[in-house]
C-alpha cells in the first residue's frame, strides 16, 4: 500500500525567470501598500493635531492608529529588503547560469575543434615552416650578395701593363713623331716649276717641298 501522499506528481521546481518575476510583482504590491500607510498615518497625525486637548480621546486614539501603521510600515520595509535581496540572488544566479551554459557551449565547440588537430601533425607543420623559412632566407642572401666578376685577375699586372702604355705616350710626346702609317706618300707626276726670281715666296715654298722629299727619300 503506498504511503501517504506518495501518489502526488511531485511538482516541478520553478525557473529562476519565473520566480524573480514574481518577487517583482510583491515588491511593487508592497510599495504601493507602503505609500497608502504613509499616507494614512499623515492623516492620523492632522486627526491628533486637530483634535488636540479640546478632544483628547480622539486625538490619543489616532496616535494609536499611527503607532500601529508605523509598526506595519516597518514589517512591509523588512520584507521588502528580504524580496530584494532574494530577488538579486536569483538574478545572480541566473546570470551565473547563463554563463556557464555559453561556457559549456565553447568548450565542447573547443573540443570539437581540438579533435581535428593532431599535436605531432601541428610539430610537424611547424618545423616544414621554419625549415621552408630558413631556405628562403638562404635564397635571398645568395640573391641580394655581390657577384665578383674579374676579381681573380692580378693588379700588380695591371698597374704594369698601365705604367708601359703611359711610359709610350710620354717617349711619343718626346719624339713628336706620331704613329707611322702602312701607306707612302704619292710621287708627284707633274713636272717641278723653274725658280723664278719674281716669285720669291713660291720658290721658298718650293724649296720646302723639295726638302721634304728629299727627307723622304732618305
Amino acid at each position: 500500500m503506498p504511503f501517504f501522499g506518495s501518489s502526488k506528481k511531485k511538482e516541478e521546481a520553478p525557473t529562476t525567470q519565473d520566480a524573480i518575476q514574481k518577487l517583482r510583482a510583491t515588491e511593487e504590491m508592497l510599495t504601493k501598500k507602503s505609500e497608502f500607510i504613509e499616507k494614512k498615518m499623515q492623516q492620523e497625525v492632522m486627526t491628533a493635531k486637530k483634535a488636540g486637548t479640546k478632544n483628547k480621546r480622539v486625538a490619543i486614539n489616532a496616535l494609536k492608529r499611527k503607532k500601529r501603521l508605523e509598526k506595519q510600515l516597518q514589517q512591509i520595509d523588512g520584507t521588502l529588503s528580504t524580496i530584494e535581496f532574494q530577488r538579486e540572488a536569483l538574478e545572480n544566479a541566473n546570470t551565473n547560469t547563463e554563463v556557464l551554459k555559453t561556457m559549456g557551449y565553447a568548450a565542447k565547440a573547443l573540443k570539437s575543434a581540438h579533435q581535428q588537430l593532431d599535436v605531432d601533425d601541428v610539430h610537424d607543420m611547424m618545423d616544414d615552416i621554419s625549415e621552408q623559412t630558413e631556405l628562403a632566407n638562404e635564397i635571398s642572401d645568395a640573391i641580394s650578395s655581390s657577384v665578383s666578376f674579374g676579381q681573380d685577375m692580378d693588379e700588380d699586372e695591371l698597374e704594369a701593363e698601365l705604367e708601359e702604355l703611359e711610359q709610350e705616350d710620354l717617349d711619343e710626346q718626346m719624339l713628336g713623331v706620331g704613329t707611322p702609317t702602312s701607306e707612302l706618300p704619292s710621287v708627284p707626276d707633274t713636272a717641278l716649276p723653274e725658280p723664278s726670281r719674281a716669285q720669291p715666296k713660291q720658290v721658298a715654298a718650293d724649296d720646302d717641298d723639295m726638302a721634304q722629299l728629299a727627307a723622304w727619300a732618305s
